[in-house]
């Protein structure tokens, strides 16, 4: 049963414009976004510093007492078309606290000015970059929600293709996986979502796709060979179109032999760990921290 305060942000959410309005009008979409943003501002107790990723632009986000020697890798979200550091350095602040452990998020490049490969060629990069900086694979974890993280997927994906020790873990919030929207969920939760019109997946991954076939693992890393990938947890609202892209990557994942942790909250919108005064965000973001635990211990 979700929670009084996840039932109102729910109502709340039919209620208001969706950061896709704008007649697909992409300059107006990211202003949308970029603006939703500041009903959340980021606590006087977070740390913000601009920095160089690999060539990349990035932030290095830091909650108090953090230990240095290992950290959270960081792609946001907004369909590879929007998002941005502003858009998520709030949600990446609570990370830091829940895993004492530094965040670095990067702005890869975004569609359709920069279509695949550039996020992944940017999200590679930028792992890169920590590991020249000295910190060890071992205490790194990648994560990142919707399209960030489908990018997070990918990346890893791109690590094993490429040779590169892979990270402690992944966090995978909400993650965008499958560009085809072959998903059933993609239909029976439509009415449901309260935030992602299934109708907009396909034109926006036209976007991010360009010339590559949607089907193509960097795309859609759900169609990927996901053997020898680090472990991973994924969490996911059942109010969700893109419910189905997180399920069928468990499933595949565990197939395939990976650890897989998998957490499906009731009546949970698309990337509710968004909204610091929900309980079940409470209980995502533990969950995240014992996870980073786990894995980089």
């Amino acid at each position: 049963m979700p929670s009084e305060e996840m039932q109102a942000a729910v109502q709340a959410m039919r209620d208001a414009p969706s950061p896709t309005d704008g007649g697909g009008d992409i300059h107006a979409m990211r202003r949308n976004m970029e603006d939703m943003a500041t009903l959340t501002p980021v606590p006087d107790d977070i740390s913000e510093r601009n920095m160089d990723a690999g060539g990349i632009p990035a932030r290095h986000v830091s909650a108090a007492d953090v230990r240095d020697d290992r950290g959270v890798l960081y792609f946001h979200g907004g369909g590879y078309v929007m998002g941005s550091l502003n858009t998520h350095t709030e949600l990446m602040g609570r990370i830091s606290g829940a895993c004492r452990a530094p965040v670095l998020g990067i702005d890869y490049r975004l569609a359709p000015e920069h279509p695949y490969p550039a996020a992944v060629e940017d999200a590679v990069a930028s792992y890169d970059r920590l590991r020249d900086r000295g910190i060890a694979p071992g205490q790194i974890v990648i994560a990142g929600d919707s399209a960030g993280g489908g990018l997070t997927l990918a990346c890893l994906l791109a690590l094993k293709e490429q040779g590169k020790p892979q990270p402690a873990g992944a966090v995978l919030l909400s993650p965008w996986t499958d560009l085809t929207a072959s998903g059933e969920s993609v239909r029976t939760r439509a009415d449901a979502d309260p935030m992602i019109d299934g109708g907009v997946l396909v034109p926006m991954a036209g976007l991010y796709c360009g010339d590559t076939p949607s089907t193509t693992p960097g795309v859609s890393p759900l169609f990927g060979d996901l053997a020898g990938l680090p472990p991973l947890l994924i969490q996911v609202g059942d109010f969700e179109v893109l419910l189905d892209d997180s399920t069928r990557l468990a499933e595949r994942a565990r197939e395939a032999g990976v650890d897989v942790e998998l957490e499906v909250f009731d009546g949970a919108f698309h990337v509710f760990q968004h909204n610091p005064n929900l309980p079940e965000s409470a209980q995502a973001l533990a969950a995240i921290g014992a996870f980073f635990d786990r894995v980089t211990a």
